[in-house]
């Protein structure tokens, strides 16, 4: 008579190396509750506490598989699942999707949206679904991305669903070239670089949730950097030209990809042999591809160039997530609204300085081999970021991509790990204002925290079977 079999269990089970796709239907699972709570916006803060437990969840098992072992390609089939709830939800964490349909109305009268704000060029409609704080304001955005709000409004006739179907279409082609593009950028491990990079929940909130326009702009801005850097060793003149376009191409849209520009033109000075001479030429050739592919951007689309009266628009509102207005807002609370804002102003340009200054040095030290371009990149969009006049969440990603690239196992990267999980929460995912409805929200993460809470509880008691 045979024995039977006994199965012994361990607790609290390792799920992070041994179950990776119990955590892979842990993070569907939330996206498909945080897609169910934007849509029930009629049960609030029912459907508040189901969305922010939904996003607690996706993060939750994110930061577990950071200690994961599947491979390149059994992350990006997560990313799929995981985005797939996420492509047929409202827009989330964000209503800036509202501000591209009305700006593209405001294009497709033959107005100029750089000088022409929604609440003057476009139907009161359009504008009344625009953010208080965007509704009086010209759009921030570059040629390209004008060309596409005005294309996308005369393809769907002022539709905003079919509108926002369109724009959610760019943000995943966007995300498809950030997917090509990041592992071939990793200098240590396409695993890492995918789950840090990629499968990371900002990217999940607010380029394919939010539909944000930084999903095109980073994707282009990633693939050409790739393209150009993988056309020097030979070299290989069109293809290098063909990158330089793309990150050209990108700064159409938001104009810090141009960063990308200054570490693809050192390789390249670096790779004709180094020196100031070789750098300054360099340099001197990516501005002149900058200034050419802005110029037939703008032409070729019709978009004119009133953007670059509008490339201080985003500064007009005080972020107070930046560390540069922070200094503005003590000197305020204790001296009133005006000495605060002249002094959010003066260190602003103290950023801006010491941004410039970090450029600097950073590009010196890649001339000089002490750091690699990807590091570079990753460096100074941090530079950026930090010091810049407006931080939003999404903005993180600018830095967090090309560093989940470049960093090695160590401190660095589990705090930049442990800021974008921050960051991931920090937002209430129901995009809207929330002014005036604080018991609101503690209530709603009070029930969604508990809830996290015990599926991390239940994810550490799952027996691991042993044969």
């Amino acid at each position: 008579m045979q024995t039977p079999t006994t199965v012994a269990h361990r607790r609290p089970a390792p799920v992070t190396t041994e179950t990776p796709d119990l955590l892979r239907w842990t993070g569907f699972g939330g996206a498909v509750l945080l897609t169910a709570g934007a849509w029930a916006t009629r049960a609030v803060p029912v459907a508040l506490a189901a969305a922010i437990a939904g996003a607690g969840l996706v993060v939750l098992a994110w930061a577990l598989l950071g200690r994961a072992t599947p491979d390149a390609g059994w992350l990006r089939r997560t990313l799929a699942w995981w985005c797939a709830p996420l492509l047929v939800a409202p827009p989330l964490f964000s209503a800036d999707v509202f501000s591209y349909l009305a700006q593209g109305e405001v294009a497709a009268r033959g107005l100029d949206p750089n000088v022409v704000s929604p609440a003057a060029g476009a139907s009161a409609e359009a504008a009344g679904r625009v953010g208080v704080y965007w509704r009086e304001t010209p759009s921030p955005y570059g040629p390209l991305f004008s060309t596409v709000e005005r294309a996308i409004t005369q393809v769907t006739g002022g539709d905003p669903v079919a509108g926002i179907v369109l724009y959610r279409l760019v943000a995943v082609l966007g995300l498809l070239l950030i997917v090509w593009a990041v592992p071939r950028l990793a200098e240590k491990s396409q695993r890492t670089a995918l789950w840090l990079g990629v499968l990371n929940p900002l990217v999940l909130w607010h380029l394919v949730g939010g539909v944000h326009n930084d999903a095109l702009m980073l994707g282009l801005m990633l693939s050409g950097t790739v393209i150009a850097l993988q056309a020097l060793p030979e070299p290989r003149w069109w293809q290098f030209t063909a990158g330089v376009v793309l990150i050209g191409l990108a700064a159409q849209v938001k104009l810090p990809a141009l960063v990308a520009l200054a570490v693809v033109g050192t390789a390249c000075a670096r790779r004709l042999g180094g020196g100031w001479v070789r750098f300054v030429v360099a340099g001197a050739g990516m501005a002149a591809a900058a200034v050419v592919v802005s110029v037939v951007t703008s032409l070729a689309g019709g978009a004119g160039f009133g953007w670059l009266q509008a490339l201080g628009t985003p500064s007009k509102v005080n972020s107070w997530m930046a560390p540069t207005n922070w200094p503005g807002y003590l000197v305020g609370a204790v001296f009133g609204p005006e000495s605060g804002q002249a002094m959010i102003s003066s260190a602003r340009i103290a950023g801006f300085v010491l941004i410039l200054c970090g450029v600097a040095v950073v590009l010196h030290r890649q001339l000089r081999g002490g750091v690699s371009e990807v590091t570079a990149l990753g460096m100074m969009m941090s530079l950026i970021v930090v010091l810049g006049p407006v931080i939003q969440p999404w903005y993180l990603l600018w830095a967090v991509l090309p560093l989940a690239a470049c960093l090695p196992a160590g401190r660095w990267r589990t705090g930049v790990a442990a800021l974008a999980g921050v960051f991931a929460l920090l937002v209430p995912p129901l995009a809207g204002d929330f002014t005036g409805r604080v018991p609101e929200l503690i209530t709603a993460y009070a029930l969604g925290i508990a809830l996290v809470g015990g599926a991390y509880l239940v994810l550490r008691r799952v027996p691991v079977a042993q044969s």
